[in-house]
């Protein structure tokens, strides 16, 4: 019992991944401040942000439904902590740990931060909020699909692992799943999914400040908006190892770090779009893509 509290709660769970998120998140605001030309925060400007948050008064709009508006932010934080500890320890101890399907229920976890978002926007009573649910109901349903087609592309090339231990250890028994012509391409495509699903340029979409006052995130403040961006900054370690584990062989330094740099490069040389060229774009391309990696990895490419 201590040993998965301290899984969930210190290493790999909330503390380990709050840290690292932070260390992630100063490094997209310093690269994005060189490439602008300017000097940048300091290491510790995302921690002095978050704390100054959490000391300010919580604003609770009139009209808003309160259980659904102050539980949001924790449910999305709370799953982002189950999806972190389910993603490091099979990369720590590779197959004594995780569950059949456990891919499956990290998949699920992944998503209810924005779900969540979506709840606790919508109770706000605001209509920009409003506004922005409907943008993020939108983006969800276009970038999940070929999200999990191309997930879809390991599992078949490993023979039906579902353990996300068992596809590490597969992959460094006969190579990681992106040597192959189908694996490159079901990366590139969760590259993309993984952009939308940290809601970042281009497809920042329900937030969008200069056209609905950031939208999904307009009545939070205070520690609940603190517990909003932490959660955002632990969403930027998750996805990208898992990804890793998925489609790379496992996670280690330097792959993280070149997921990273696609993020932060991404962020920086792209437009924002609107909301329905981001479904044509997923709906469209990567659903085309994802499905011309499946039928490569059914033959064996």
């Amino acid at each position: 019992m201590l040993k998965y509290l301290f899984n969930f709660i210190i290493f790999p769970g909330f503390l380990f991944t709050a840290a690292v998120g932070l260390v992630a998140s100063w490094i997209d605001r310093k690269v994005t401040a060189r490439i602008q030309w300017r000097v940048g925060p300091p290491w510790y400007q995302p921690l002095a942000d978050l704390v100054k948050l959490s000391i300010k008064e919580i604003m609770i709009p009139r009209d808003s439904y309160k259980p659904a508006f102050l539980i949001s932010p924790l449910i999305g934080l709370s799953a982002v902590i189950l999806a972190s500890t389910f993603v490091w320890l099979p990369n720590l101890e590779l197959a004594k740990t995780g569950f059949t399907g456990d891919i499956i229920v990290i998949i699920y976890l992944l998503t209810l931060p924005a779900i969540a978002i979506i709840l606790g926007a919508s109770a706000s009573g605001n209509p920009l909020a409003s506004l922005g649910v409907s943008r993020e109901i939108k983006l969800i349903l276009a970038y999940e699909l070929p999200f999990i087609i191309c997930l879809l592309v390991p599992i078949i090339k490993s023979n039906g692992l579902l353990r996300l231990g068992e596809l590490v250890v597969y992959q460094r028994m006969n190579g990681s799943f992106i040597s192959s012509p189908s694996g490159i391409l079901a990366i590139l495509v969760a590259i993309f999914c993984m952009q939308a699903k940290l809601g970042l340029v281009p497809f920042d979409v329900s937030e969008a400040e200069t056209e609905i006052m950031a939208g999904t995130h307009i009545e939070y403040s205070g520690i609940l908006l603190a517990v909003l961006k932490l959660t955002r900054f632990m969403m930027m370690v998750v996805v990208p190892v898992f990804l890793t584990t998925v489609f790379w062989g496992g996670f280690s330094v330097w792959k993280y770090v070149v997921l990273l740099v696609i993020i932060i490069l991404m962020r920086n040389t792209n437009p924002r779009l609107r909301i329905d060229q981001a479904v044509r774009f997923f709906w469209g391309k990567m659903a085309a893509i994802a499905v011309i990696a499946v039928l490569l990895s059914v033959l064996g490419e």
